[in-house]
């Protein structure tokens, strides 16, 4: 359906152009994203280019249209995505915002590696009345982990996470001292499989392990975990997909794992202020850890 589209743009004179990761084999905790099938891409008769990083992943999951709407999110191009993940999609009709992301777009373009990209500013942008600021990385990826981090130690009322992974340092240690408060209503879900592939790489590196305790004390809050099918050649890809913080009335949401290879990877998150959109999400996030058993550490 997607190619269709792209074939059906193309033919009627839309300059198309498209982006996708390849070349990543370093040994990451988180599944690699499915490999492309550069057959199917160079078919549609547009431009393309592979942008490869190692360890990094090329993990955006954007389009622009007209330089004027932008579709980004969780959501991998796959058949899997579609209907065995939980996902989230945000669209966003503004050409500030669409500037941005086709300025990101074309560092990855003419760079052809993911890192010497994501260096864009995190614009103050206002649409429709509401803030949103758009992040990218690796340019600003460390950038993005504090300002997520700040958000949560700020909160108020709650805080409500999902992501396949934690394992960025600045959101990890404020979620372990909120969970440890006992103050702030803190819930969420994450990737069972994928967490214990954080929790076996750090019990081998010793130079992270200290992290063990604060992911600990996170998980023992209310946190469930999506019991998905490990990652493995010719398996299904029902991982726990979506990628959502919401610190009171601010969401983050975007391709960005909470995690530390996350920072050094291609991703982008928009930081939206807004209230309804916050209470729609808050739920959501619900919803997903209500469908999954608490989530427990395996020593």
């Amino acid at each position: 359906m997607v190619a269709g589209a792209i074939r059906e743009a193309s033919a009627r004179g839309v300059a198309v152009r498209i982006i996708y990761n390849v070349d990543h084999r370093g040994p990451i905790p988180v599944p690699p994203p499915p490999e492309p099938d550069v057959q199917l891409i160079e078919s549609l008769g547009v431009p393309s280019k592979a942008v490869g990083g190692v360890p990094d992943l090329m993990h955006h999951k954007f389009g622009v249209r007209d330089r004027q709407l932008v579709w980004t999110g969780s959501m991998n191009w796959t058949d899997d995505s579609w209907s065995r993940q939980e996902n989230v999609i945000l669209t966003v009709d503004s050409p500030d915002l669409a500037e941005s992301f086709v300025e990101d777009f074309d560092q990855l373009w003419q760079k052809d590696i993911v890192e010497e990209t994501g260096f864009v500013a995190p614009k103050r942008l206002h649409v429709d009345g509401l803030l949103v600021r758009p992040w990218f990385t690796p340019g600003y990826g460390e950038d993005l982990s504090a300002r997520i981090a700040g958000a949560i130690g700020r909160a108020k009322r709650r805080v409500r996470i999902c992501s396949p992974v934690i394992t960025a340092a600045p959101v990890l240690a404020t979620l372990a001292q909120l969970v440890s408060e006992g103050k702030l209503d803190v819930a969420g879900c994450l990737d069972a499989p994928q967490i214990e592939g954080v929790v076996y790489q750090w019990h081998e590196n010793g130079n992270v392990a200290w992290k063990l305790p604060l992911l600990e004390r996170v998980v023992a809050g209310d946190f469930t975990g999506k019991p998905s099918t490990p990652y493995g050649s010719g398996t299904v890809h029902d991982f726990m997909h979506a990628k959502i913080v919401v610190a009171d009335d601010v969401v983050f949401s975007g391709s960005f794992n909470l995690s530390r290879s996350g920072e050094q990877n291609a991703e982008n998150v928009l930081e939206i202020h807004d209230p309804l959109l916050a209470e729609h999400l808050s739920a959501y996030v619900d919803e997903v850890r209500h469908r999954y058993p608490p989530l427990r550490l395996s020593a």
